[in-house]
């Protein structure tokens, strides 16, 4: 029972109000001790929980990175950038970035783009100038749409792109459950199944990303005072 200490410390340093990190700490601590293990296991078990889910703690620092980044003008040189390509359009930006997305993801760099990282600081401002330097101002509905598209590139890309790698978590989950029905596959001959889906998403998100190009270019073109063309 002295086992279960643990679990009153720490009922008592939060009703106390206590930080919880100390509490947290006390509380493995005493019951590590109760169950009989001497000091220097307890903080190497500590250290090594720590240490296997420290990636938690690389996504924290990364947010005030971009922070700081955005405020020193990111998002306004990714705009500028985007503005000088006369070829540039919101489309075709955001199908270069469901390429590399889905290439990336194919390799088991999963971490290389994102919503907080990639979309929002990046990849969102420069479609919205690739619509801006062709049709001016966006009103608010249409930015919001663009970047809309820019989430669900990310989003899409990596959904079907993660499934060509054979040591990602859902392969490796399709491959576990299918040996525990009494069937077995090999984890790459999977990867190769999902290149067809694959190509398949990149297609039907390529002609997904033509038609937002013309609705844009209807929407906000207009009429030339002088010659009745459209801009």
């Amino acid at each position: 029972m002295l086992i279960l200490s643990g679990i009153v410390v720490v009922m008592a340093g939060f009703a106390a109000r206590i930080n919880p990190l100390l509490v947290i700490v006390v509380a493995a601590l005493l019951t590590g001790l109760a169950a009989g293990l001497n000091i220097i296991e307890v903080v190497a078990a500590l250290g090594k929980a720590f240490n296997d889910s420290r990636y938690i703690s690389v996504v924290w620092l990364i947010l005030p990175a971009i922070g700081l980044l955005e405020r020193a003008g990111l998002q306004q040189r990714a705009r500028t950038l985007i503005a000088g390509l006369r070829s540039a359009t919101t489309g075709r930006l955001l199908m270069l970035y469901f390429t590399l997305r889905q290439i990336t993801a194919a390799l088991g760099l999963t971490s290389l783009g994102g919503h907080a990282q990639m979309v929002r600081p990046l990849i969102a401002p420069m479609a919205e100038a690739a619509a801006e330097s062709r049709f001016g101002p966006l009103p608010d509905i249409w930015r919001q749409r663009v970047r809309a598209q820019a989430a669900a590139v990310d989003n899409i890309a990596l959904f079907f792109g993660e499934d060509l790698f054979v040591a990602i978590g859902s392969i490796l989950l399709i491959v576990g459950f299918l040996a525990g029905n009494g069937v077995t596959v090999a984890p790459l001959a999977l990867a190769l199944w999902a290149i067809p889906t694959a190509l398949a998403a990149a297609l039907i998100h390529g002609i997904r990303l033509h038609r937002f190009d013309r609705r844009l270019r209807r929407a906000l073109s207009v009429p030339d005072l002088a010659g009745g063309a459209t801009r």
